[in-house]
């Protein structure tokens, strides 16, 4: 087991030692249905494994579980939580080689890229495992004086998680730690593209001393089917979904039934605003690193350009020079930057992307194409005249596309970022401090990066408005979202003193 940032481990030996069971209940077992959930390599389109193929009656299974933990869980001691996720972030951190390696394997983003994912997903560990003995509640005097009134965090119960490609192991640390540490028990349902991730994730947070049943994971290929029973289910007490807004927006109506407590984390249109006074360069690496991390499928990743007029020329430039020199190929070769997209539809509507924003009349200044060879592959791309009514300006991207617009007052800027229905992320480069506040205080977004191409922080809150979704992950408010407020009204005899002293 290594820790060096970067190394990788033996494909073929990773594979062979990664579960491909169902975990429910603390134990492998396979689909009550015998299918299998074929894993593919998106930079070869090769097959990888198979995974059990959960049905409706797994997860069925899966939550029975959860619901017996539940009570147990519940109760046991702040600090013996905080000790299990501790050990489970030092598991990760010191498998870090094997699990960036099976999220490359299985995702596609660079090796480095992928070091960095699972750094990340271990600060969701360590961060709640700290937080975990620091739920309060508060006691104070009514406002008679009378009585007293006692307010405690109690966990939500038994929790759905729907967890994303594109983040494998980070999307599922960052909503498992703070639900662990909150006492809820959980059913994860990994995106179909990358089960192998969750699963492994599942192993080390069983060594590290996860009790049965607490944490329990169903690979599907029948998402509708399987998420639409566990919703159905009055046992289950809250969901916690990342993913399209089409999805979320049919989710929510789902969850009226039950009353669930919704977390949603929806799509993304982040604008990433270059004004007169920005130091060039480190909005061209800033630019680089917001659109391209992750193989621009990210849902902060940066989606439209809007740079003054008097820069915007000089930005693209430089912007479109960073993307040529650009390496695509498999992550796991340490010369890519870019790895492939995740599979053919992903690739076929960035490039439906690009062909509408063209036939609008943008200029593709580079890239503008799919890379011919194996694998689902489309060349880091910059456009610029690209008018306000091209499709890639009103809808998530998903892929190395970088499209520049032009402005020339603050005004104008704001509205039209403003004027949409997406709220995720936004990047603000400018020299001017106030500048910064101001337009980070009127941009209609839950996130602002100013003068920096990175958002996400596992001490922070992470999430959007309007149809980028509502709840927020990470930070002190993150497990927040897995605890009802019980108040417990108390009458102690205690007689309020009136003014001047009588009682």
């Amino acid at each position: 087991m290594s820790t060096t940032t970067g190394q990788r481990a033996d494909p073929a030996a990773l594979l062979a030692a990664t579960p491909t069971r169902m975990f429910l209940g603390g134990g492998w077992r396979p689909s009550s249905a015998r299918r299998r959930l074929v894993v593919t390599d998106p930079a070869t389109g090769e097959t990888l494994t198979s995974v059990e193929d959960g049905t409706v009656d797994d997860a069925l299974d899966a939550l029975d579980a959860a619901d017996r933990a539940q009570p147990t869980w519940g109760a046991v001691a702040p600090r013996d939580r905080a000790d299990i996720l501790r050990r489970a972030y030092e598991l990760v951190s010191a498998r870090r080689a094997e699990l960036a390696t099976l999220i490359t394997l299985e995702m596609g983003k660079p090796l480095r890229e992928a070091d960095a994912e699972v750094t990340y997903a271990a600060g969701y560990l360590r961060w709640y495992a700290e937080e975990a003995v620091r739920i309060n509640g508060r006691y104070t005097a009514g406002e008679s004086g009378a009585g007293r009134i006692l307010t405690m965090g109690r966990p939500v119960g038994p929790c759905l998680f729907v967890t994303p490609w594109n983040f494998p192991l980070a999307m599922g640390a960052r909503k498992v730690a703070p639900a662990l540490a909150a006492g809820c028990t959980c059913v994860v349902k990994p995106a179909s593209q990358t089960p192998l991730t969750m699963l492994a994730l599942a192993e080390i947070l069983a060594e590290a001393g996860v009790p049965d049943g607490v944490v329990n994971v169903v690979p599907t290929s029948d998402a509708r089917g399987v998420v639409g029973a566990l919703m159905a289910d009055r046992r289950l007490r809250k969901l916690s979904f990342t993913g399209s807004t089409e999805t979320g927006q049919a989710l929510l109506r789902q969850s009226a039934d039950q009353v669930l407590r919704v977390s949603l984390e929806l799509g993304g249109n982040a604008p990433f605003v270059v004004f007169p006074d920005a130091d060039l360069d480190a909005a061209v690496d800033g630019a680089v690193q917001a659109k391209l991390r992750n193989n621009g499928e990210a849902c902060t990743s940066a989606n439209r350009f809007y740079a003054h007029r008097s820069v915007a020329a000089a930005f693209t430039e430089a912007l479109a020079a960073r993307f040529t020199a650009l390496e695509i190929g498999h992550g796991l070769d340490p010369s890519t930057d870019v790895g492939p997209l995740i599979d053919d539809d992903q690739l076929a509507k960035v490039g439906a992307h690009v062909t509408d924003a063209t036939g609008r009349g943008a200029r593709v200044v580079a890239g503008g194409a799919a890379a011919d060879q194996p694998g689902h592959f489309y060349r880091p791309t910059v456009l610029d005249r690209v008018p306000d009514d091209a499709r890639l300006v009103h809808e998530e991207i998903f892929g190395p596309v970088a499209p520049v617009l032009t402005f020339d007052d603050e005004e104008d800027v704001i509205d039209r970022i403003n004027d949409g229905p997406y709220g995720l992320a936004a990047y603000v480069f400018t020299r001017d401090l106030d500048r910064a506040l101001t337009v980070a205080e009127r941009l209609e977004t839950g996130m602002v990066a100013v003068n920096q191409g990175l958002v996400s922080n596992v001490a922070a809150p992470f999430g959007g408005v309007k149809h980028s979704g509502h709840g927020r992950e990470g930070g002190p408010e993150g497990i927040a979202e897995y605890l009802s407020t019980t108040y417990v009204a108390l009458n102690a005899g205690i007689r309020p003193v009136r003014a001047g002293g009588a009682r």
